[in-house]
């Protein structure tokens, strides 16, 4: 399995195939092209965590031996960064860890898990440097709330009370956003729209990690299993949605989020495709920041439920404390 010293020098290779480009390989070595047969990015196979793609491309058959060949899966993704599919190279001979996933049936990872997240929630919010009345409102809801998931021993109250939570969390820290409410995929505004595409990539980047370990990705421990969802993936990225969260709050702050940079159809927000680099680079950035974190977090998640240790060893995430 990959250690840390050889994932630290891996990278994300994101590729916007927006000209008609060309993926070739040679010498173990990943060259795109564009149209004019000019080389526009070169790197090592060896140093590739994973490839994303977004937009229409032709993917060669020698590519995807190499992904096979040196462990890196490829996203491919549409232009409204929605997957369109996926080649895997995952360690899935785990049978071990796949028995333990089917039979664990237990609520003490759920809860932590929803702990964990609304934890990182409060320490946005206690981060506000001047807090106003529906910020301090919060913060007390938000205290009740996570003492009631430690207490709870319901599905449907631990997944009742993380949406409550969440709701008065996104309206106290996004207040001066306009905010009109969470509604996933349903692009009413700028913000719900970036915060789709960044929970998507860290979907991605948390897939990836879990992939290194061989983990079943539809059999979760808190989400219910559904077809074709991966429940587990869903599950992990509940304590870490604060990094986009955050990044968000400050690139609106900053002025890097204008209204300019978007097109709407049918009622909903479009990132113009001319504008999707710069957006998708500051998100990225925002994960990268918390990538060794990431990292250790899921090693130790696996390391903790592969030997089924106690609920007190396995990992919490901290949004403060575990920046790079």
């Amino acid at each position: 399995m990959l250690s840390f010293p050889d994932f630290d020098k891996k990278r994300i290779v994101v590729v916007f195939a927006i000209e008609s480009q060309k993926f070739a390989i040679q010498n173990d070595n990943l060259i795109v092209k564009d149209s004019e047969d000019k080389v526009i990015l070169q790197d090592t196979c060896y140093r590739i965590l994973s490839l994303w793609i977004v937009g229409n491309c032709s993917i060669t058959s020698v590519l995807l031996k190499k992904s096979k060949k040196h462990g890196f899966p490829i996203f491919h993704l549409g232009g409204n960064f929605r997957m369109i599919g996926y080649w895997n190279s995952a360690t899935e001979g785990n049978f071990l860890l796949r028995y333990r996933q089917y039979l664990y049936s237990n609520k003490d990872i759920a809860k932590l898990l929803v702990v964990n997240k609304i934890s990182n929630q409060l320490k946005l919010l206690k981060n506000i440097r001047i807090k106003g009345l529906s910020e301090k409102e919060a913060i007390v809801q938000l205290e009740t709330y996570k003492e009631k998931i430690q207490s709870t021993h319901e599905w449907k109250e631990i997944l009742g009370t993380e949406g409550v939570a969440s709701k008065v969390f996104f309206s106290a820290y996004f207040k001066n956003t306009n905010w009109e409410g969470r509604r996933p995929r349903s692009k009413i505004n700028a913000m719900n729209v970036l915060m789709d595409i960044g929970y998507t990539f860290l979907f991605y980047w948390i897939e990836n990690m879990l992939t290194l370990y061989g983990f079943d990705l539809y059999k979760g421990v808190y989400h219910q299993n559904f077809y074709q969802r991966k429940s587990l993936v869903c599950d992990i990225i509940e304590p870490f949605r604060c990094i986009i969260d955050r990044q968000l709050r400050n690139s609106y702050n900053l002025g890097q989020i204008k209204d300019d940079d978007f097109d709407i159809v049918r009622n909903q927000y479009m990132l113009k495709p001319d504008k999707a680099k710069e957006y998708t680079r500051w998100l990225l950035l925002s994960i990268l920041e918390h990538k060794d974190a990431i990292f250790y977090y899921c090693r130790d998640y696996y390391r903790a439920f592969i030997r089924e240790k106690p609920i007190t060893d396995y990992p919490f995430f901290d949004i403060i404390d575990n920046k790079n």
